[in-house]
């Protein structure tokens, strides 16, 4: 072999990328332990608060106290009712203003038109804390189950607005041209380019409306319930039962993670590719 043929094979070898190393991925059981860290840590905290007597029961029940009641109210039927009732609430406002804020988030992003006819109109509304407006709508819409429902659609609908307007500007203008070369209609765009393009800004903006209809499911059980999570709230304060208040402070969490956990679970299956640059 000749130097010159060393020297060009060199030169070539020089110029392929080197193969990026592969990073091994984390045992699945390491990625939960390092997730329980935290939880297992404040559980510890508050029972040896509890028991050694720095948080009395007038104060705060023990974890042992508040698992007695899950298992009291389970049996008897309360909880699970509870639990239909505000996790169908919390769901109907969430679907209502999720929806909603798609919709609009779509038509700000997608035409200068829709972002001069809906964007200042919902940046002037997004202003308005959605507590404010519980009076208004016991007024206009009475104490049932929609005033309650239509709060939690208000709170959930500028987060996903938000999210989802400023992904369908982000979207690659290029393929939206090359689209509408191929003869697709406008509609057709949407579909089948921009909302795809889009579609890690709508699962953030869904995430955040999810936490916020959990938040709002809070404000909105303080009308004049009489079933749900609020209801057996209301009733605990009266009777100073601070392991079913703790329990149902829980639930509220578990909930809320719950369907964050759907949430990226979803996220993952549709956007598997996402994962590639997830740094360990």
């Amino acid at each position: 072999m000749s130097v010159a043929t060393t020297r060009a094979g060199a030169g070539v070898e020089g110029l392929v990328a080197p193969e990026p190393p592969r990073s091994a991925g984390r045992h699945p059981a390491v990625t939960l332990a390092l997730r329980a860290i935290g939880p297992v840590l404040l559980l510890t905290a508050w029972y040896a608060a509890t028991a050694t007597g720095a948080l009395t029961e007038d104060v705060l029940a023990g974890p042992q106290d508040v698992v007695r009641t899950f298992a009291e109210l389970w049996a008897d039927g309360q909880l699970p009712e509870a639990l239909r009732v505000s996790i169908t609430r919390a769901g109907l406002g969430l679907l209502l203003g999720a929806s909603t804020g798609l919709v609009l988030g779509v038509v700000s992003g997608f035409t200068r038109l829709g972002e001069e006819l809906v964007d200042s109109s919902m940046q002037a509304l997004r202003a308005i804390p959605f507590l404010a407006l519980t009076s208004l709508f016991i007024v206009w819409f009475g104490i049932e189950e929609a005033s309650k429902i239509l709060l939690i659609g208000v709170a959930c609908t500028f987060p996903m607005y938000i999210n989802v307007s400023s992904g369908v500007r982000n979207v690659d203008r290029k393929v939206v041209e090359a689209a509408r070369s191929f003869g697709l209609g406008r509609l057709a765009i949407a579909r089948e380019v921009v909302l795809p393009g889009a579609l890690p800004s709508i699962f953030a903006g869904l995430r955040l409306s999810t936490t916020l209809s959990v938040i709002a499911l809070i404000a909105a059980e303080e009308i004049n319930v009489t079933a749900g999570l609020g209801y057996l709230m209301a009733r605990a304060t009266d009777y100073l039962r601070t392991d079913i208040l703790a329990l149902c402070v829980l639930l509220y969490a578990v909930i809320g993670l719950a369907a964050d956990l759907t949430l990226r679970l979803a996220e993952r299956v549709t956007m598997p590719w996402r994962r590639a640059v997830t740094i360990r």
